[in-house]
């Protein structure tokens, strides 16, 4: 009866948790994805058409010109946020001058809204107006002026690098307070057996951060398949579309263009193709595990 009465409790607990993730979460996702087989404008009444707007993305180019600019940012804001992060947070949890006050400026852009990210960059990278290229025409290397938003080709590349910016002090705390957690006594034994530097962060810290890592990892993932506002800042997925990625081409689709269901089919893909690589990401630290 005892084991009953925590039981109940804990029940009691975990429902009103349940119920705002099912409605706010579970639900939202059901629709999406049903009407992402109808053809629907966003008013009036949805017309189901099979597997039509699924079809239609397979010989979609945006899609696929999405699709691959989607791929370039995660690739490359994944690996300078995972590599970077980790090795920012190994230096400020030593115990350095001004430690706190570089952690606040580290952790400071994470707390500038996307959209005054996108507007503060857009001074630093537009190509007319830009600082950056500002400077090299004030120096004399205006050969080396490049379109790095609003371009073909370093549209993705120069979103990616926003991003690392703005998430890699939120990250990097994140990673601190994994490594707190270290008992002290591990590492103090480690540098007695005569571990240096680089042994003791393979072999021992990264081994007991791995839960850490892997909230890290599915914090990237997410956020990247996430991205909008920087995107529609900086470049608006211009020109025509060749800067979106697939979040805000099914944006564009469903609310711009009128195409609801087809935007939802789009959407239906990104929660799918961000849910595939998690899962292979935890398939696989399993296995290393």
């Amino acid at each position: 009866m005892h084991w009953l009465s925590k039981t109940r409790y804990k029940v009691g607990f975990l429902i009103p948790t349940l119920a705002v993730y099912v409605v706010f979460i579970i639900l939202p996702i059901g629709i999406a994805v049903a009407y992402s087989f109808t053809k629907y404008s966003g008013i009036g009444k949805a017309r189901f058409n099979g597997i039509d707007n699924y079809v239609r993305l397979v010989k979609d180019d945006i899609f696929w010109k999405s699709l691959a600019n989607t791929a370039i940012i995660f690739v490359v804001a994944s690996v300078l946020l995972l590599v970077l992060s980790f090795l920012l947070a190994l230096l400020l949890n030593n115990k350095l001058a001004f430690a706190d006050t570089s952690k606040a400026l580290v952790f400071s852009p994470a707390i500038i809204a996307p959209i005054i990210v996108g507007i503060i960059w857009v001074y630093i990278l537009d190509p007319k107006i830009g600082v950056i290229n500002g400077v090299l025409r004030a120096i004399g290397a205006g050969d080396l002026a490049q379109q790095w938003i609003g371009g073909t080709t370093l549209s993705p590349y120069s979103i990616a690098f926003i991003y690392f910016w703005q998430q890699l002090g939120y990250l990097t705390t994140i990673f601190i307070a994994g490594l707190k957690m270290i008992p002290e006594e591990v590492m103090e034994a480690v540098r007695v057996d005569g571990a240096n530097a680089w042994q003791r962060t393979i072999h021992v810290t990264i081994p007991m951060m791995r839960s850490t890592i892997s909230t890290v990892v599915v914090l990237i993932i997410t956020g990247i398949f996430k991205i909008f506002e920087i995107v529609q800042q900086t470049t608006g997925g211009g020109p025509n579309h060749m800067s979106e990625t697939l979040v805000t081409y099914s944006y564009s689709m469903a609310f711009q263009s009128g195409e609801y269901g087809y935007g939802m089919s789009i959407a239906t893909v990104t929660f799918l193709v961000s849910l595939a690589i998690t899962g292979i990401y935890f398939l696989c630290s399993k296995e290393r595990g």
